[in-house]
């Protein structure tokens, strides 16, 4: 990913958790969620990296179809010896191309040193759990409360084995 990528992977992002997230968040802070504020917030993130968070695209005929970002697992607000998949997000015209999983193979491909990587996801988005379960992650029973403009959205904490 490169620092003029910010734009897309922020419209892939926003328009993906309103794709994804639609009946597990109000309707009203999806609708609030901004493209525009999101890209400049991930232009500061790209430009301030320290190198430790990987960000990737997938492009096809130089159009970027999906971002996937990994790095270090903050395993309480710190790096810890794990690998994390911190976001992988599709455009949802995309959805079911492979395009998901050719993103997840490379970020797990790329943290094969560290002995296991572990994701986050909402506990009621099943189509994502489903998706992470058949690319051998599965959950360890750690659940964070979360919300959404006073809507509970917990999720839970998947983890696979890396050969590390």
């Amino acid at each position: 990913m490169a620092l003029a990528d910010c734009d897309r992977v922020s419209e892939i992002r926003i328009r993906g958790w309103q794709h994804a997230y639609r009946g597990l968040m109000p309707k009203s802070y999806l609708d609030g969620l901004s493209v525009a504020k999101d890209a400049e917030r991930r232009r500061a993130w790209f430009a301030q990296g320290d190198g430790s968070v990987v960000n990737l695209v997938a492009e096809s005929e130089g159009e970027i179809l999906g971002w996937a970002a990994h790095g270090p697992h903050r395993d309480g607000g710190t790096p810890a010896a794990d690998a994390e998949l911190y976001a992988l997000y599709v455009d949802p015209a995309c959805l079911g191309s492979g395009v998901g999983r050719a993103l997840l193979n490379v970020s797990v491909e790329r943290c094969a040193t560290y002995p296991r990587m572990f994701l986050w996801v909402l506990r009621d988005n099943a189509p994502a759990r489903r998706f992470y379960e058949r690319a051998g992650f599965r959950p360890d029973g750690t659940e964070e409360p979360c919300e959404a403009e006073g809507v509970p959205v917990p999720e839970v904490r998947y983890v696979r084995q890396l050969p590390g």
